[in-house]
């Protein structure tokens, strides 16, 4: 039976959504500039930006290709309206925002870079839809990938909340058919879609303190488990009375300064198209 790619999304969308996305552009921020200036983006390229929820790396993209020109593309409209009206607020015209499926809408092609940051993670065949990426690039592009290890999540030292939160998640993930490990998937996945050569990199911000970018890092594992509690109240997985007690404990260990709270493993790979024979 086919899957509908929205009924795989496990996280809340909508404005409540954008909101979180802001904690995750703030706490990713770091490890995403260092990514694409390894990759490089050329003034002049040409960048679609894949669920690109809010647009913070669509604008990234957009500065970098100051004379080039962004696309992000999205599921969510709701999001889409709030990355727009922030692209004319922060004076950026050299990007469009396009609710699209990237497994069957028009993603246009001819792209220097196609960049996708936790999206195969919902995805039922990811396969399927780097292999649609790849073709969207010219020859000698790159798709840019980043993805989780959700069962790589740090919480030192372990507590029973950190533990239900990261096997909620997962388990929410798998029910839907997708794969909340996918991370180090990735490069193979690249690989056989044609991608020569693939690079592979690592990062996985951590926090100990309770305030600034580090309670940033800290305050992702609650946020997120606020944001999947529908799809798990849906499927069954957990009472409401757990869901709030775990997510209550979550917030004492964002503020316990003696807890050191990591996100998932994040995976960076990129791979280029071919270029084609003479």
């Amino acid at each position: 039976m086919a899957v509908d790619r929205e009924s795989t999304y496990i996280i809340r969308g909508g404005p409540e959504g954008r909101e979180r996305l802001r904690l995750v552009s703030r706490v990713m921020g770091p490890a995403t500039v260092a990514l694409l200036d390894r990759v490089g983006v050329a003034a002049r390229a040409t960048c679609l930006d894949v669920g690109c929820g809010g647009g913070d790396v669509t604008l990234e993209l957009a500065r970098r290709a100051s004379a080039g020109r962004v696309v992000g593309i999205d599921l969510d409209e709701a999001k889409l309206e709030i990355a727009r009206a922030e692209a004319r607020e922060a004076g950026v015209d050299n990007v469009e925002y396009r609710r699209e499926d990237l497994l069957s809408g028009d993603l246009g092609s001819g792209y220097d870079i196609v960049h996708a940051r936790f999206v195969l993670s919902h995805l039922v065949d990811p396969q399927a839809a780097v292999d649609r990426l790849v073709r969207t690039l010219r020859p000698g592009g790159v798709l840019v990938l980043t993805d989780i290890e959700k069962s790589a999540t740090i919480c030192e030292p372990p507590h029973p909340s950190c533990a239900r939160y990261i096997e909620l998640y997962v388990l929410a993930g798998r029910a839907r058919g997708v794969d909340p490990d996918i991370g180090l998937r990735l490069p193979s996945i690249l690989a056989d879609a044609g991608c020569r050569p693939v690079r592979v990199n690592v990062a996985q911000p951590v926090g100990r303190e309770p305030e600034g970018y580090e309670g940033d890092v800290k305050l992702t594992a609650p946020v997120t488990l606020e944001s999947i509690a529908d799809t798990i109240l849906t499927l069954e997985l957990a009472e409401r009375s757990e869901l709030d007690a775990v997510v209550d404990d979550l917030y004492r260990l964002a503020v316990d300064d003696e807890t050191l709270i990591g996100t998932p493993r994040m995976v960076q790979a990129w791979g280029y198209r071919p270029a084609e024979p003479a």
